[in-house]
């Protein structure tokens, strides 16, 4: 038993000092970028589109449930934001038949239009559903943003701007639980963006 309690306080104490050292390092001017462009498509009336896969499926998820309802609390418009990994019927019919790389930019040929924004959520930054998504959304005019771990990947090039965690390769836990901040983060700042009383638009 001393021995197991000790492996995990020695896991423990790492993965904290790690996440410091992290959080130290998180690019500040990043976040008010994205906050900006998370302002503007709020301010137009544009589409937010928020995608990734497995534990970053599940931020994109959160994210957009706190942009749409959360910020409400500042008084300013609502947040048109959709999260593209949650209809698991539409994703699992474009997996099953045009292939897994299809199951964002499937989605976003219904509803993408210019001025809209795509946020990207990947450790990788190199998943081919991303890249597709990321593709179609700049041939339609959408602004692109990613969340972004390791070495940044090929979405790191490909987006208009990035939040990237840089940690190294396969780190995946300590670069989703700094995007799930990131995504905290963002949605705090536009709570905080405060419509002046009697004025309920941008």
């Amino acid at each position: 038993m001393s021995i197991a309690l000790s492996h995990v306080r020695t896991v423990a104490e790492a993965y904290v000092r790690d996440f410091t050292t992290i959080l130290t390092a998180l690019d500040i001017d990043a976040i008010e970028r994205v906050v900006a462009s998370v302002r503007a498509a709020r301010d137009e009336g544009a589409t937010v589109f928020i995608a990734g896969n497995g534990g970053s499926a599940a931020t994109a998820s959160h994210l957009a449930n706190d942009l749409g309802k959360a910020t409400k609390r500042s008084g300013r418009g609502a947040i048109r934001v959709m999260s593209l990994c949650d209809n698991a019927s539409w994703m699992t019919a474009l997996a099953n038949d045009e292939g897994y790389e299809r199951v964002f930019s499937g989605q976003l040929e219904n509803f993408a239009s210019p001025g809209d924004l795509l946020i990207v959520i990947s450790a990788s930054g190199n998943s081919p559903n991303l890249l597709d998504a990321v593709a179609l959304a700049k041939a339609r005019g959408l602004r692109t943003i990613g969340l972004l771990g390791f070495d940044g990947g090929a979405l790191l090039d490909m987006t208009d701007d990035a939040v990237h965690v840089a940690t190294g390769l396969g780190e995946y836990g300590l670069v989703e639980t700094a995007h799930s901040l990131v995504a905290d983060v963002i949605t705090s700042c536009l709570m905080h963006d405060v419509a002046p009383r009697g004025d309920a638009g941008p």
